[in-house]
C-alpha cells in the first residue's frame, strides 16, 4: 500500500518543485543531512566538524537529520557558503539547505477577550458552563441569528455517554496555553512539543495583539472541561488535546512541518491544522517532499497502523481562490473542511472546491452581536469572537474524536467514508444560487461549497458503533492525454479518456470511487481566468478548478497540479471521462495551452458497504440498492 501512493506521490513532489520554481528562493539556515550510515554519534560528529548543530532525528530514519547552522543568516536569497564543506564531510551522503515559505493562520482577527466563570443554572442533560448558551455550533436554538437546529447535533452522542474519552487530538498551531483552567484538565504534555523553540513546552509567545492565541482558540472547541464554570464546552469535551507549536516563526520548512506530522504518531490519533499557503487568490502552493513523507507514513503507519486523521481548514480567500490549489487541503491523505455560517450559508472569507468533503461552522453574520464561535483565549480569558475556517477544523476534530471513541478501530479511509455517509444537507444552501445541490449516481448528495453538508456528530457516533472496515483500496491510472491543445475565450478544449477503470489488473482494478485526481499541465497569458470542469461516465459534473480574479500568472501555470474531486464518491468509474477547459474573461486576446491530462482514480475493488445492516444510515441504504442494481464490476 505504502509503494503505491509513494508512487502517486512522485508527481505531486514534481508539481511543488514546479510551481515554486519560478518565485525567489529564500533559504534558511536549517539542514536536512542525509548520512552514508551510522547512528546519533555519527550524527553528532558531523554536527563537531561542519559546525552544524542538530535538531533531531528526521521522520524516525537512521541515517537522516535536522540540523541548524547558527552562523549561517535565518534567511538569505543565496546558499551558504558552508553547503560544500558539509558536503564533503566523509559520512555525508547528501545535504539540503532548506528553503523557506509563508504558512499562514486561517481566520485569524484579534479580539477583546473575555472573563466568563459565574456559573449558571441548567437542565440536567446540558452543560453548566456560563457560555455553552452561546455556543450555537454546538447546540443552536436561533440564537444570534441563527438557524434553530443548523448545529453539530452533539448533544445526542453526549447523552450516549460518547465525549472522545481515549482520543488525543494535536493541533498544530503557534502554541496552546495548557495552564488555562479549561484546557489543563485535558492537555497531553507526552504527546506535546514545541518545534519553534525545540523544547516540550508548546507554550504561546507573548505579543500585544494576542497574535498567538490561535492554537489556544482551536484547542477550546474540542477539549474544553464541562460543567467547571469556565468559559464554554467542547465538543469531544472528554478528549485529550495536544499542542504542537510550529508556526511561530519567521519561516516555515519543509523539515518542520514534517516533524510535526509525524510527531507521536502512535499517541495523537487526530492532527488539526487551521493554516496553509497563503490565501491571496493568487498562490499555488502545498506540501513539500519531506512534508509529503510525513503524511503519507502517517495514513499508512500512524494510530498502530490504522491511519492518522489529519484534518484541515480549506481555506480564507473567499470567491476569488480555489481551494485545489493549496495542496494540503487538496490532498487525498486529508480531510477538507470548509465553514458555513449559523444560518446556512457561506462566509465571505469561505473558499470552495471540489475537494472539500464537508463542513462545519466558523461565524453568523458580523453584524449579529456574539454571533462568532465561543471558545477559551489565552491568559484564562475566553472569546466569542473565534471565526474563520480556522474555528471550523477543529469542530470536525472534535466530531472525529467522539467517533474514534464510539470505534477505536476506524481507519484513515473508514472516517473518510463516516463523514461522506454521515454529513447532512440540513439548511446549507448558496446565497449566490451558483452551487446547487446534486446528487450523483451512488445517490450520494453533495456540493461544490459544503461538500457532503454539515457534520451530524449523533449520527456519526451511531454508524461507527457498527461500522465495518472498508475493503482494501487502489489506484488506477486510468488514461493520459499527451498532446498540445490551445485554447482561448471563444474556444474551450473539451478532452476524453475512455477507460475500463483496469478492469484486467486484480492490482489496481477499480469497481467503486473515492477519489478522482486529474493531473494537469496548462499555461495562461492569464491563469486566473482559467476554469476546469471534470465529468464522470455517470454524468457527474465537478468544477475542479474555478475562476481565480487575483491570479494574473502568465508564466508558471500548473505543471501535473493534482486537482481532486470527491463527488464522484461510490459511482462506477467505467466508461468516457470528459475534461473541460475553458477561459472565463472579457479580455478576447486571453490564450492558453494545456499539454498534459492524467487522469488517477482512488477506490475499492468490492462494494463498500455490503456489510453494513440497514438503518444504520439513510445514505447507506440508498448506495447499497443502487450497486444492487447496477452491475458495477462488469
Amino acid at each position: 500500500m505504502f509503494n503505491r501512493a509513494a508512487i502517486l506521490l512522485g508527481w505531486c513532489l514534481l508539481v511543488i518543485a514546479a510551481v515554486t520554481s519560478s518565485k525567489e528562493s529564500l533559504f534558511t539556515n536549517h539542514f536536512h543531512v542525509t548520512l552514508k550510515s551510522g547512528n546519533e554519534e555519527v550524527a553528532k560528529r558531523v554536527a563537531r566538524d561542519t559546525g552544524l548543530r542538530l535538531v533531531r532525528r528526521h521522520l524516525g530514519k537512521d541515517t537522516e537529520f535536522h540540523y541548524v547552522h547558527d552562523q549561517v543568516p535565518e534567511a538569505d536569497s543565496v546558499l551558504s557558503r558552508h553547503l560544500r564543506s558539509i558536503a564533503d564531510h566523509e559520512d555525508v551522503a547528501r545535504v539540503v539547505q532548506l528553503e523557506g515559505f509563508k504558512r499562514v493562520k486561517r481566520g485569524f482577527k484579534p479580539a477583546k477577550a473575555t472573563q466568563s466563570r459565574q456559573k449558571r443554572s441548567a437542565s440536567s442533560d446540558e452543560p453548566t458552563d456560563p457560555m455553552f448558551k452561546k455556543e450555537w455550533y454546538i447546540k443552536n436554538t436561533g440564537q444570534a441569528g441563527g438557524y434553530p437546529g443548523l448545529d453539530l447535533n452533539v448533544l445526542p452522542a453526549w447523552k450516549e455517554g460518547v465525549t472522545g474519552n481515549g482520543v488525543t487530538t494535536a493541533i498544530m498551531d503557534d502554541g496552546i496555553d495548557y495552564m488555562h483552567p479549561d484546557l489543563a484538565h485535558n492537555y497531553n504534555m507526552e504527546a506535546s512539543y514545541d518545534f519553534s523553540s525545540n523544547d516540550p513546552y508548546p507554550y504561546p509567545r507573548y505579543t500585544d495583539d494576542w497574535f498567538n492565541s490561535h492554537g489556544t482558540r482551536c484547542a477550546g472547541e474540542i477539549s474544553s472541561k464541562r460543567d467547571n464554570g469556565i468559559c464554554g464546552v467542547g465538543v469531544a469535551y472528554g478528549s485529550k488535546i495536544a499542542g504542537l507549536r510550529m508556526l511561530d516563526q519567521p519561516y516555515m520548512t519543509d523539515l518542520i512541518e514534517a516533524a510535526a506530522m509525524s510527531y507521536k504518531r502512535d499517541i495523537i490519533d487526530i492532527y488539526s491544522a487551521s493554516w496553509g499557503p497563503t490565501d491571496d487568490g493568487k498562490t499555488v502552493d502545498g506540501p513539500r517532499n519531506e512534508t509529503m513523507r510525513a503524511i503519507v507514513e502517517g495514513v499508512n503507519k500512524g494510530r498502530n497502523g490504522k491511519g492518522s486523521i489529519f484534518v484541515w481548514a480549506s481555506g480564507d480567500g473567499g470567491p476569488d481562490d480555489d481551494c485545489n490549489c493549496d495542496g494540503y487541503a487538496a490532498s487525498m491523505w486529508t480531510i477538507s473542511i470548509n465553514s458555513a455560517t449559523n444560518d446556512g450559508e457561506t462566509a465571505l472569507y469561505d473558499e470552495s472546491c471540489s475537494s472539500t468533503l464537508a463542513s462545519t461552522f466558523s461565524n453568523g453574520k458580523a453584524s449579529t452581536l456574539d454571533a462568532g464561535v465561543a471558545t477559551v483565549d489565552l491568559y484564562g480569558k475566553c472569546t466569542l469572537h473565534h471565526s474563520g475556517t480556522s474555528a471550523a477544523a477543529p469542530e470536525a476534530a472534535g466530531v472525529f474524536a467522539l467517533a474514534l471513541e464510539a470505534n477505536s478501530n476506524l481507519t484513515w479511509r473508514d472516517m473518510q467514508h463516516l463523514v461522506v455517509l454521515t454529513s447532512k444537507r440540513n439548511h446549507l444552501y448558496d446565497p449566490n444560487g451558483k452551487h446547487d445541490w446534486t446528487v450523483n449516481s451512488a445517490g450520494l448528495e453533495f456540493n461544490h461549497l459544503f461538500g457532503y453538508g454539515v457534520l451530524d456528530a449523533g449520527d456519526i457516533v451511531k454508524t461507527a458503533r457498527d461500522w465495518k472496515t472498508v475493503p482494501e483500496r487502489f489506484h488506477c491510472i486510468a488514461g493520459e492525454v499527451k498532446r498540445l491543445y490551445h485554447f482561448n475565450v471563444q474556444n474551450a478544449i473539451e478532452m476524453e479518456i475512455d477507460t475500463d477503470a483496469c478492469k484486467d489488473d486484480p492490482k489496481h482494478r477499480i469497481n467503486y470511487i473515492e477519489h478522482v485526481q486529474a493531473f494537469i499541465t496548462l499555461k495562461s497569458t492569464r491563469r486566473g481566468d482559467v476554469t476546469v470542469f471534470l465529468t464522470a461516465p455517470t454524468g457527474t459534473t465537478s468544477l475542479i478548478l474555478s475562476k481565480r480574479q487575483k491570479d494574473a500568472d502568465s508564466k508558471v501555470g500548473f505543471t501535473s497540479w493534482p486537482f481532486m474531486t470527491t463527488h464522484m464518491w461510490g459511482e462506477s468509474p467505467r466508461g468516457k471521462w470528459k475534461l473541460k477547459v475553458a477561459l472565463d474573461a472579457t479580455d478576447a486576446s486571453v490564450h492558453g495551452v494545456i499539454s498534459e491530462w492524467v487522469l488517477v482514480i482512488h477506490g475499492t475493488q468490492e462494494q463498500p458497504y455490503k456489510k453494513l445492516r440497514s438503518g444504520l444510515s439513510s445514505k447507506i441504504d440508498v448506495i447499497k440498492k443502487i450497486h444492487e442494481k447496477k452491475s458495477y464490476t462488469e
